[in-house]
């Protein structure tokens, strides 16, 4: 899974990064408690952000045909960066190069993760990069009309990952009482304990709790006893940016 190209058409360009960590409403939250979030931290980081070339602005009336959604680009001569192909309320970006991974890999193709964006939602696909010679495209669905959403330059329309070609058919899923694993149980009910000691601390301003903020166990990769987790425990990711050759 360690290769991942991007062969881009000429005379077109591609802006592409390492999807941050930050997000703008996370540092919006009081104390920025958000961040303490570390699944949420891993995901937005997870993978590569595509970003738009141009600022544009873009509308629909609510009809299904492909003149029900009305781009308008900043400035007013600019290339737009999305169109109405498909109708049905759906916006539209063309990506501007052929993606290739290793064999047997896949790229998971969806919107910037945990970036709300009011009035529209993106969709999401998986493609088959290790052979396909056909661009792709990422597609918006507007979730209400009348409703003009902006995309400002450098904002990033799609998210991309690879991941393994039918690695979840090889996933059995099973149901399973927790007391069948009485150690499991017991960091469980551990953590729980602590978990409720905790937030009732959390109303008596001298406490601990108060002082140290948030539980910090998970974050650090630690069990409930203070028990080291795994080796490759991550608390952030360090993705590699796509140079030029």
């Amino acid at each position: 899974m360690k290769g991942l190209t991007a062969y881009v058409v000429d005379g077109h360009e591609l802006r592409i990064r390492p999807a941050p960590v930050e997000r703008e409403w996370m540092d919006d939250t009081d104390q920025r408690f958000a961040y303490r979030c570390l699944p949420l931290n891993i995901a937005n980081a997870h993978g590569w952000e595509i970003l738009c070339t141009t600022a544009f602005s873009a509308i629909w009336d609510g009809r299904q045909s492909l003149d029900a959604v009305r781009v308008r680009t900043r400035p007013a001569n600019a290339s737009p960066q999305a169109i109405s192909h498909f109708g049905s309320g759906t916006l539209t970006f063309h990506i501007p190069c052929l993606f290739r991974t290793e064999p047997g890999i896949d790229l998971f193709v969806t919107g910037p993760l945990n970036r709300p964006k009011d009035g529209i939602a993106p969709l999401s696909g998986i493609v088959e990069t290790d052979w396909s010679p056909y661009t792709f495209t990422m597609n918006w669905k507007f979730t209400r009309p009348n409703q003009r959403v902006h995309f400002e330059m450098d904002e990033p329309f799609c998210h991309i990952f690879p991941i393994g070609r039918g690695s979840l058919e090889t996933v059995t899923p099973t149901i399973r009482k927790l007391s069948e694993l009485p150690d499991l149980e017991q960091e469980f009910k551990t953590w729980s304990e602590s978990r409720n000691e905790f937030n009732a601390d959390l109303s008596d301003p001298a406490s601990k709790a108060v002082q140290d903020k948030w539980q910090k166990a998970y974050f650090r990769g630690v069990h409930p006893t203070g028990a080291q987790g795994p080796e490759d425990h991550r608390s952030r990711l360090r993705l590699r940016p796509f140079k030029t050759t």
